[in-house]
């Protein structure tokens, strides 16, 4: 019975660092597991505005701490967080675009089609601009299909 007890601890110690590892993979995040630099999720995609909130207003959704700018939009996000999660774990749309995840300007984003996405942004690449000069719809796509693989690894 003892060896059965280890074995369990040892697949529940497994399973827990497995979920994490595919959490941190499919979200950008680091190991604070603050999501979005702090920003608000509520204001990009309802205000459209790239706003920091507040530790005192903070939401956990699968592991993953979120900030708001107020209790309001807390309540707002706890009420349906998977609308408010954003495009490719937080990654640089652009960047999943080519094949690489990418950290990202908070402050580059663009809203459209009742989602999110965030951009990197460099004295050499513009990727919300790129973005922005492309069809959406195909840039979308080709996202999609590159994200089922990286959000993996």
């Amino acid at each position: 019975m003892n060896k059965l007890i280890q074995l369990t601890v040892i697949l529940f110690a497994f399973l827990g660092t497995n979920a994490m590892a595919q959490n941190k993979a499919a979200n950008n995040i680091d190991d604070s597991k603050i999501a979005l630099q702090g920003y608000s999720p509520v204001s990009y995609l309802d205000l459209g505005l790239a706003q920091k909130g507040v530790k005192e207003h903070k939401a956990t959704y699968d592991g993953i701490a979120y900030y708001f700018t107020s209790a309001d939009q807390k309540k707002t996000f706890e009420a349906n967080p998977k609308k408010y999660l954003p495009q490719y774990g937080g990654y640089c749309a652009f960047g999943v675009y080519v094949g690489a995840k990418f950290r990202v300007d908070p402050n580059k984003f663009v809203v459209k089609d009742g989602k999110y996405f965030l951009y990197l942004y460099d004295l050499e690449v513009d990727a919300q601009q790129l973005w922005l000069d492309g069809n959406h719809k195909e840039l979308v796509k080709k996202a999609d299909d590159n994200w089922t693989s990286l959000s993996k690894k």
